[in-house]
């Protein structure tokens, strides 16, 4: 990809806690990555996945369960910081959630990664796992 892409704005995000959209990586995966409120640059933007499992963290019912400045894993409990992706709790603490490079302007987020592709916003239909299984205790 080359130069940038308009995602949403910033007041979106803001407004919906979370907001999710679909690339393609470098070696061809397809990746769900999650735009979270963040003080200083407006919004972060993250791979939708626990550092500790292949967890979503972004839920389409609910979206992502953002307290505290923190992104909750809602299968154990990890919190991710939403401004630096690093976790210091739970299964996932020590671990950072990978990033992909937006850009804030005029309060709209574009997409400037050259290392993926825009391919829509949304949830991957592929595999129906959008929450945790039934070994999840806790309760929002």
């Amino acid at each position: 990809m080359s130069g940038r892409y308009r995602l949403t704005s910033v007041e979106t995000v803001r407004e919906e806690g979370s907001w999710l959209f679909r690339v393609r990586d470098q070696q061809g995966s397809e990746e769900e990555v999650v735009l979270v409120p963040c003080e200083g640059p407006g919004v972060e933007a993250w791979v939708n996945r626990c550092t500790h499992e292949n967890q979503r963290l972004y839920r389409e019912e609910i979206g992502a369960i953002v307290r505290d400045d923190g992104i909750v894993c809602p299968k154990h409990g990890s919190i991710f910081d939403t401004c630096s992706g690093e976790c210091d709790n739970g299964e996932a603490a020590g671990t950072t959630l990978p990033s992909v490079e937006i850009t804030v302007d005029g309060g709209q987020v574009y997409l400037t990664d050259d290392d993926v592709e825009y391919l829509g916003t949304g949830t991957r239909d592929d595999d129906g796992d959008d929450g945790p299984d039934s070994t999840s205790h806790l309760q929002f």
